[in-house]
């Protein structure tokens, strides 16, 4: 068999993680491109359906952000990964005993007199090995972004079979003004290890995707923890003195950062 024919963006290949540039023999790819494909493609479904090691992650919190509260390890409707992938919606709500454990907790001894300024919520979306792989280190970053600022914190919690829009369940069951949700984006053929950071003023059960602020492809391969806390705390300051969140507020982290704000 003739060698693969190479291709001539193949030059570019060293720019980008896409499959651009792999040649070919015959009118069929090159067997190494091929099968660097089906490797992908395995290793973004194992991300689909590995679970999270939720004691695992709440360690790795813990030390984190240690002036933060214990997190809290909650569970949505969705009773198990199957159901999960079938039926989002059960995602985006939480199941009864989660629900009646954050009314207790504000109801209770640990009650906030007042509205907490900020609820972190970590779910495992479609990819628990984003979360384990990324959370910490971006919460890290995050707190010592937010570290002697006047933020009154809810306890951290760790959402399994979560969605986005559950976020807004716990925001609301704790009082808090602000939401921050970090999730596992669905994997991408190059990127099984991505999270998205959402952000959201003034959550309640049943907001939609307009209210909400998204910071994506965080990730050692893509956007950088340290420049996605920069992000994040610029629009946590910008939604909390606003009093917003959403298509209002929009991301001008680039120029305010150039600007020292």
């Amino acid at each position: 068999m003739d060698d693969p024919v190479p291709d001539p963006w193949q030059g570019l290949r060293r720019f980008t993680a896409a499959r651009i540039g792999l040649g070919h023999s015959g009118i069929s790819q090159p067997t190494r491109a091929q099968l660097d494909f089906q490797l992908a493609h395995a290793r973004a479904r194992d991300a689909v359906h590995d679970a999270l090691d939720s004691a695992a992650l709440g360690a790795a919190l813990r030390q984190a952000w240690p002036g933060a509260p214990s997190p809290l390890v909650l569970h949505s409707a969705a009773a198990d990964r199957k159901v999960y992938l079938q039926r989002p919606d059960l995602g985006r709500r939480l199941d009864t005993p989660s629900r009646e454990r954050l009314r207790a907790l504000r109801g209770g001894d640990d009650a906030h007199e007042q509205p907490v300024d900020l609820s972190v919520v970590v779910a495992d979306g479609l990819s628990a090995r984003a979360v384990a792989q990324n959370a910490a280190p971006f919460l890290q970053a995050l707190a010592a972004r937010l570290d002697g600022a006047a933020w009154l914190l809810a306890p951290l919690t760790i959402v399994q079979q979560g969605r986005v829009a559950i976020g807004d369940e716990i925001g609301e069951l704790l009082g808090a003004k602000i939401v921050v949700v970090l999730i596992g984006e669905r994997p991408g053929l190059s990127s099984p290890d991505s999270i998205s950071i959402y952000i959201t003023w003034a959550p309640s059960a049943g907001l939609t995707d307009e209210r909400r602020n998204c910071i994506s492809n965080v990730r050692p391969a893509g956007l950088g923890v340290e420049e996605a806390a920069d992000k994040l705390h610029w629009l946590l300051g910008e939604a909390r003195s606003r009093q917003l969140s959403g298509v209002q507020l929009k991301d001008e982290t680039t120029r305010a950062l150039a600007q020292g704000r």
